[in-house]
């Protein structure tokens, strides 16, 4: 395991690997692990930079766990003949790294690639999850955007529409994933590095076949959708959805949809877009806390 660590006025993020079945996993932790834990699961094309200012602004009240997904920012990412790219490995590693540093009960936030995968582990084992906040993290068909139209078309026929799907990796596109639905006055509180640290990962040799293969697999996501729902019925986590209204990617109607199976759910639709944490980060972390305290 290697350590690093950054220090604050009252706490410290500290960035860590560990290997896990042998894959080497990065997640960046915060605060004193004998507080509520929260984990915190990133989407595409981004890593567990996204939560940066989240960490620094939770780590008094609680013990943050944020890992990069295999193929993301700074976990291993073998080539796709080498290691078997698909949703249901990547819980099976975030289920392993959280078993490896002793995450036992924990709080969910979720945001695009990290639902599906936060998900399956919630509806496998409920009883390890305390609550659920979820940011553009979606799991109901009404989510769905016409933004899909096209990764649906390559899931269905993935030679067919390969190459209309690569144009979904390139610095313009990842740039679009910030900006839009965010008003011109708030587009000024998104940092530039961020958008283009993820195209820096997207452009490493292999990377965008292994996006590819991740976009393709998003099918078998959906079909976990009534699985996850029922969980959602079965076992009522309190649940927080921030979500960005102008989200062109996962819309609006996602959000409001969990209250359908989770009739207590707080949801609230921000001004933003699908990186709703660059432009509203304190109110997002305004309110977590608040969320938490109340479900501890």
């Amino acid at each position: 395991m290697s350590v690093g660590s950054v220090f604050g006025e009252s706490h410290e993020v500290r960035y860590r690997t560990v290997d896990v079945d042998g894959v080497e996993v990065f997640y960046r932790e915060a605060g004193d692990p004998s507080r509520p834990a929260l984990v915190l699961l990133h989407g595409f094309p981004s890593s567990s930079h996204m939560y940066r200012r989240l960490l620094a602004e939770l780590a008094d009240d609680f013990w943050l766990i944020a890992p990069d997904h295999v193929g993301f920012g700074r976990s291993a990412t073998p080539p796709v003949d080498r290691f078997p790219y698909g949703f249901e490995k990547l819980t099976e590693v975030t289920r392993g790294l959280l078993d490896r540093i002793g995450v036992d009960r924990f709080a969910l936030y979720v945001q695009d690639y990290g639902a599906p995968i936060g998900l399956r582990i919630a509806a496998d084992r409920p009883d390890r999850v305390t609550a659920l906040i979820t940011q553009s993290g979606n799991a109901y068909q009404e989510g769905f955007t016409p933004f899909w139209d096209l990764l649906f078309r390559h899931a269905a026929d993935r030679a067919a529409h390969e190459d209309d799907v690569r144009k979904l990796l390139t610095v313009e596109a990842t740039r679009w994933q910030y900006e839009h639905g965010v008003p011109a006055d708030r587009r000024e509180r998104i940092a530039p590095e961020a958008w283009l640290l993820d195209q820096a990962g997207l452009d490493r040799p292999g990377n965008k076949e292994i996006q590819l293969q991740l976009f393709w697999d998003y099918q078998f996501n959906v079909e976990q959708y009534p699985r996850f729902q029922e969980y959602f019925r079965t076992h009522r986590p309190p649940t927080l959805v921030a979500w960005g209204a102008g989200d062109e990617i996962f819309g609006p109607e996602g959000a409001k949809a969990f209250a359908r199976d989770l009739p207590d759910a707080e949801i609230h639709l921000l001004d933003a877009g699908h990186f709703a944490l660059e432009t509203h980060g304190s109110e997002i972390a305004s309110l977590v806390r608040d969320f938490l305290r109340r479900n501890p």
